[in-house]
Formats: structure tokens, C-alpha cells, sequence
């Protein structure tokens, strides 16, 4: 189906994955204006269930997992001992003794075997669905619209002809969740995303998954709909100032100097792994993550060095964890780490762009914000 649409392909965590199927810009545009339709589908998703299973996972991830109520959705990560991140992840409540955890496709297999280990002593089974669960995201100002419009979808409970569906999804808040169908065949509706747009993630099975994709991009066309592959992806989450784990996040970096102490919630009962370290906190010299904003058009890349000056003498004072030139602000932008001395807004740094230094100004993150209604 993706050859078919034009789509290049690039190994991605074991995945043949889209990368774009026009072009970067043309897509990434789509989704800032319109929508873009992306399959997710690499992602994995872990089952923990049980009526422990919420105080498991208080136990086994940096948040406060059993204060969810069902239909809600957080976002944690999964520490390591000394407070790094295995992964990031997505914990949506779908029942009262049931979660699933979305996890990085790289990850997958390492999350389910953490979540095993962490939840052994707990009232709690922990099930690795991620072959037997395929996502599709609507991504974009109209995704909403794109949604309401689909053939064949109706809610959990509802009516069978779905006309309470506009009633049930329109309201949906950011985070949250909802059961229904496609076609008599259960889709979990969930409005969440990686590319600062409202949108919905779709999760279904694979065996009917392409014909979901194909309702969607037909329902879609009229709107602006198009399929987006990982490059749009990629610059969408940056412009949003979004992490990418194994390179915002990783082993290395403790979610407070990635900006995300507020992920780890030191005030809930009980022991986590990883709560120690996190009390301790980072040292007072660990590199904080920045964002950066250049002139011109040379965008520093991933690993590209950042040093306090543009002389043969200045010292190197960080490095670039991700970097584009923006299609919507028109600039180039990166995130970096950087000495927490030299980190504050406004200041001025220097990128070595292949073998030339250039100034990049110091911002907060994001870079971009879109207009929230809910």
C-alpha cells in the first residue's frame, strides 16, 4: 500500500518504514494546515493487567499510573536505576484493572521484558501485543473533521450506525481515550500525537488495518489529507520542542535535564525504580537540554558540537541532539545540551556546521506552539 502511494523506505528499528511519499516539506506543510496520515503501526504496545495493576506500575515507571481513571492517557518514562531513561512512554487507562503501555519500536522488546521483571511481585500480567496491534495517526488542524467524516466508525455502547460518534469525539480532551468500532470491528480512538497538531491515534488489528488507512486518506482527500512518512515526523516533534528518544533521551540523561522533572512524581507512595537518583537529582554541572535558533539556511544536525565561541580558543560546550531547518518558522532550529552556565535564554553559541562556526541564539522550547480548543 505505501509503495503503491510513491512512499521511500528507510530501516527503522527493524521496520521498513515510509520516509516521505512527496516531499518533506509538502508534507509537513499537510499537517500544520491540514492533516497528514501516518502509519505508527512499528510502535509497540504492552498489556498490564490485573487488579495490582496500577500499583505496579507506580512501582515501574516515574509517574503515578493508578491515578488514572479509564479513558485517560500520561505520559512517563520507564528509569534506570541511576535515573536515566530506558524509554519513554504513553500509559493509556482502558479498564479499571487494565493498561497499555506504547512503547519506541526499538524498545519494545526491552520495555515488556523491564514490566515483567518490575511487576513480578504485584497482582499484575504483563502481555507484549505489539505484533497483534496496528496504529494509524490523523495528524493535523482538520484531523477532527477528517474523523467525523470516515464511513464506518461508531463508539462502544453506541449506536450502531454511529451517529453518536461526532457527540463522543468532538469533546474528547487531549490525553484521553474512547473504545468504538470500524466497520463492527473495535478501534481505540485515542487523541494523542507527536507533532504539536490535534489528532487521533488508531489503534486496531492488523487485518484490517489497511483497510482503515484507505476509509481514512478517501474521507480525507477533500480536507487536505496526505500520507507523511518519518522526515515530516521528524521536523513536526522538533518545531514542538519533543524529545526523540536516543537523542533528547537516553540511559545518559536524567529527565530533569531534559526539561522533564515534572515527568518523575517524587510526591507519590512507595518505592519506583529509580527514585533515589531521582531525589539526588543530576549534578549541578550536567548539561541541561536547550533550544537554538539560527539565521540563514545551515541547519546544525544531530552530534554537531556547540562551543561558547567562534575562535580558534573557545571551548566546546555541549552538543546538538536534533536539528532542521524549520519549514514553518522559515529558520534553522535544533535542541541541545549544553553546560547549565551557558544555558540561558538569549545568550548567544556557536555550531560547527561542517567545519564552520555558526551563532545560534538560545530559546526556550518549543519553537512552535499551535492554538489549543481542547
Amino acid at each position: 500500500m505505501h509503495a503503491a502511494a510513491g512512499a521511500q523506505f528507510t530501516d527503522f528499528a527493524g521496520w521498513q518504514m515510509p520516509v516521505r511519499y512527496s516531499s518533506d516539506l509538502a508534507e509537513h506543510k499537510a499537517v500544520r494546515e491540514a492533516a497528514g496520515l501516518f502509519d505508527l503501526s512499528h510502535m509497540g504496545e504492552i498489556l498490564v493487567v490485573g487488579d495490582g495493576a496500577g500499583a505496579a506500575l507506580d512501582h515501574a515507571v516515574s509517574g503515578r499510573m493508578s491515578a488514572l481513571r479509564p479513558g485517560q492517557a500520561k505520559y512517563t518514562h520507564l528509569l534506570t536505576e541511576t535515573g536515566g531513561v530506558v524509554d519513554d512512554l504513553i500509559v493509556y487507562r482502558t479498564g479499571d484493572d487494565r493498561f497499555m503501555v506504547v512503547a519506541n519500536a526499538s524498545n519494545a522488546d526491552v520495555v515488556a521484558e523491564e514490566l515483567r521483571r518490575r511487576t513480578s511481585g504485584f497482582d499484575a500480567r504483563v502481555f507484549d501485543e505489539s505484533a497483534d496491534v496496528a496504529l494509524i495517526a490523523v495528524q493535523g488542524p482538520r484531523a477532527l473533521e477528517i474523523v467525523l467524516a470516515t464511513p464506518g466508525f461508531a463508539i462502544a455502547g453506541g449506536h450502531p450506525d454511529g451517529h453518536d460518534v461526532p457527540e463522543v469525539l468532538t469533546p474528547l480532551r487531549y490525553y484521553r481515550a474512547v473504545a468504538g468500532y470500524f466497520r463492527e470491528r473495535p478501534v481505540l480512538f485515542a487523541r494523542t500525537g507527536y507533532t504539536g497538531e490535534d489528532g487521533f491515534e488508531l489503534f486496531c488489528a492488523p487485518d484490517f488495518a489497511r483497510e482503515l488507512w484507505e476509509a481514512l486518506a478517501e474521507a480525507g482527500e477533500p480536507f487536505g489529507l496526505v500520507p507523511a512518512g518519518l522526515a515530516a515526523r521528524d521536523t513536526l516533534r522538533l518545531e514542538a520542542g519533543m524529545p526523540l528518544y536516543g537523542h533528547e533521551l537516553s540511559a545518559e540523561w536524567m529527565p530533569v535535564q531534559a526539561g522533564l522533572g515534572r515527568v518523575v512524581d517524587l510526591a507519590k507512595d512507595g518505592d519506583f525504580v529509580g527514585r533515589a537518583a531521582s531525589e539526588a537529582g543530576a549534578a549541578a554541572d550536567a548539561r541541561v537540554l536547550v533550544g537554538l535558533v539560527g539565521a540563514g539556511r545551515r541547519a546544525a544536525r544531530a552530534d554537531y558540537p556547540v562551543f561558547d565561541g567562534e575562535g580558534a580558543d573557545a571551548a566546546e560546550i555541549g552538543v546538538v541532539t536534533s536539528g532542521a531547518l524549520s519549514p514553518t518558522l522559515g529558520h534553522p532550529i535544533a535542541m541541545a545540551y549544553l553546560s547549565p552556565a551557558l544555558a540561558a535564554a538569549g545568550g548567544t553559541v556557536f555550531v560547527d556546521v561542517r567545519g564552520t562556526r555558526h551563532p545560534y541564539t538560545i530559546t526556550a522550547l518549543p519553537f512552535y506552539s499551535r492554538k489549543r480548543t481542547n
